[in-house]
Formats: structure tokens, C-alpha cells, sequence
């Protein structure tokens, strides 16, 4: 099965420490300077915050070895890959909400910042479930081999709906018809009431949990260290703000991504499987014993498999863009006729 890996206490506290510093440094600078980042000037914080995991592979790789480093370079790889489909659904949250543009970094921050508390606890559950109950790997095997089928189904959200959580907010608290800056609350003819932009973060976070029900099972497929795990979700949010702002030019360069994605999922659901098959002690499975022929996956053949099918899946979006032109010249026909 998986194993976990030993790294220093003091580089676990430190990286920490660190990663926590950059996050409310970045919250302070996007709170003095809002404004709506260009695509270029999002495409040199998202290459820094890439560059930054890249660098703390690095110090995986001295302190800890090359398993626990090539263990974090898949898991971040597909976790930051996967979150390029939870923009599309951000998209529909800000203009659900009518965010205004200026507010918009502020307002992923903050979401952001819920998504990882919750992801944490999420994270400590589910390797506490692993650690007592290994049979796990057959049920997280099967959530990522039908997240990929609905993935090849297209089975995108068109539009928003708002989840329990937000429908609750709504009814126990009196909400501002309009946005007050930054403000979650606010005082209208002398009653206090809590803004929608309380309402955005909220749905935003609690979203983006929904997602890591899927994602935090692919990454557990990989490792089982939760600092690993942990680490690998803080570096792929952290440059999900900028991803934000380059998600037009990327849903439109990457028209394939969708397909690379069920691809990893789908092997990451087998590998899963194999592995609760090879320490198999479910008694109506092999009499309760290890499966002998089921084979053990390295790390660095699941971390060329992934980058593999994600790189296939870009290079046939820029060689062979979907043609939308028929469709556009069809509906331009319907409009000349009417």
C-alpha cells in the first residue's frame, strides 16, 4: 500500500510557516490595491507561484528523497490541473453575484483561504479513514472512475445554483440588496445587514470543498503523507486567483484539457484500485488476502503518466482547435432568415 514518509518535523512546521506568510502578504497586497489584472501581468504570477512549487520540490527532494518529491510533483500537478475546472464554475458564482470587477481578486482570496481550512480538515479526515480502514482505495477508486466518465460526458454545470449553506445565510440573515466595497456587512437605515459579497465567499469555498470530494481522493492515490497532500492543495490554490483571470484565453487555448483530466482521473482510479488489491483485506475478495498479481504503480511512472495525457491533451488543443466556425455561420443563417 502507500506509504508515508518521514520528513523532518522542523521542514514540515517551517514550509508551513511560510506558505502561510505568502498567503496573507498576497491578501495584504490585493486589499490596498485592487484592480482587475491584465492577462499578461496574470500569466507572471502564475509562472512565479508554478516556479515556487517547482522550488519546493526541490527542497522534498534534499531533505526527504525522491519518493516523498516525486510523490508532491504528481499530486500538484493534478491537483493545480483539476482546478482549472473549478474556474469555470467560479466564473458562474462572480456573475451569479454580480461581482464587481474591482472587488473580484479580493473576493477569490478570501474564498480561497476557506477553501483550504476546509480542505484541511478534509484532508485529516480522509487520512485517518485510510490509516483504519484500507478497503477505502476500492470506494475512492470508483468516485474517480465515474468523475471521469461524467468528465468525457461533458457534464458541465451552465449555471449556478446556490448550495445549502448560502439558501440558509439567506433566510436567517437579512441581505443588502447592493455591495458595500469590500464590506461583508453593512447598516441600512439603521438596520445591520450582512452584504452579498458574504454570500460570494462563502459559496466560493464551499464549492470549491465539493470539488476536492473528487480531488482529494486523486491525490490520496498517490500518497498517503498527509503534509504531502496538504502541501500539494496550498500550492495549486495558491495561483488559482491569477488562473482566474486567464480563464477565457485558457478554456479556449486548452478545448481538450476536459479529456486529459478524465484520462489522469481514470488512471488514478485504477492505480487506486490495484493498490487495494495488492493489500486487500476484505474477506469476500481473494479470502481476505493481498490479490498476488495486482501490481504496485511507482511514483514515477503515475508522474509520467500524468504529465503524458495532460501534455497530449494540450498539444491537440493547439494543433486541432475545435471548429466552431460551422456553428457560428449556422446561427448567422438563422438570424439572416428571420
Amino acid at each position: 500500500m502507500l506509504g508515508t514518509h518521514e520528513l523532518p518535523l522542523w521542514f514540515e512546521v517551517a514550509s508551513l510557516v511560510v506558505l502561510a506568510a505568502i498567503l496573507v502578504i498576497d491578501l495584504v497586497v490585493v486589499g490596498r490595491r485592487p484592480h482587475v489584472p491584465s492577462f499578461a501581468e496574470s500569466a507572471r504570477w502564475v509562472a512565479f507561484y508554478v516556479g515556487l512549487a517547482l522550488v519546493f520540490a526541490l527542497l522534498v527532494l534534499t531533505v526527504g528523497g525522491s519518493a516523498p518529491a516525486g510523490e508532491f510533483l504528481a499530486g500538484w500537478l493534478t491537483e493545480y490541473s483539476l482546478s482549472l475546472d473549478n474556474l469555470f464554475v467560479f466564473a458562474l458564482i462572480m456573475g451569479s453575484f454580480a461581482v464587481p470587477h474591482l472587488q473580484q481578486q479580493r473576493t477569490l482570496m478570501i474564498g480561497i483561504l476557506i477553501a483550504l481550512v476546509l480542505r484541511a480538515g478534509l484532508i485529516l479526515v480522509g487520512a485517518a479513514i485510510i490509516e483504519r480502514f484500507s478497503w477505502v482505495f476500492y470506494l475512492f477508486g470508483v468516485v474517480l472512475l465515474v468523475t471521469a466518465v461524467k468528465m468525457v460526458g461533458g457534464q458541465n454545470e451552465e449555471e449556478y445554483s446556490e448550495n445549502v449553506l448560502v439558501r440558509v445565510v439567506r433566510r436567517v440573515m437579512p441581505v443588502a440588496p447592493d455591495y458595500d466595497g469590500a464590506r461583508l456587512t453593512t447598516r441600512i437605515d439603521g438596520r445591520r445587514m450582512v452584504t452579498p459579497m458574504l454570500l460570494v465567499i462563502l459559496a466560493l469555498g464551499t464549492t470549491d470543498l465539493l470539488f476536492a470530494l473528487d480531488s482529494i481522493p486523486a491525490i490520496f492515490g498517490l500518497t498517503s503523507d498527509p503534509f504531502i497532500v496538504f502541501s500539494a492543495n496550498i500550492f495549486a490554490l495558491m495561483g488559482l486567483r491569477q488562473l482566474y483571470f486567464m480563464l477565457d484565453g485558457l478554456m479556449e487555448r486548452l478545448a481538450y484539457l476536459s479529456y486529459g483530466l478524465a484520462a489522469v482521473l481514470a488512471f488514478i482510479g485504477v492505480k487506486l484500485i490495484l493498490e487495494a488489491l495488492h493489500g486487500n483485506t476484505v474477506p469476500f475478495i481473494n479470502g481476505g488476502q493481498g490479490v498476488p498479481w495486482a501490481p504496485e504503480i511507482p511514483t514515477w511512472l503515475s508522474l509520467a503518466v500524468i504529465i503524458g495525457f495532460l501534455a497530449i491533451a494540450a498539444v491537440a488543443s493547439l494543433l486541432w482547435p475545435p471548429r466552431v466556425q460551422d456553428t457560428q455561420d449556422t446561427q448567422d443563417a438563422e438570424d439572416a432568415s428571420r
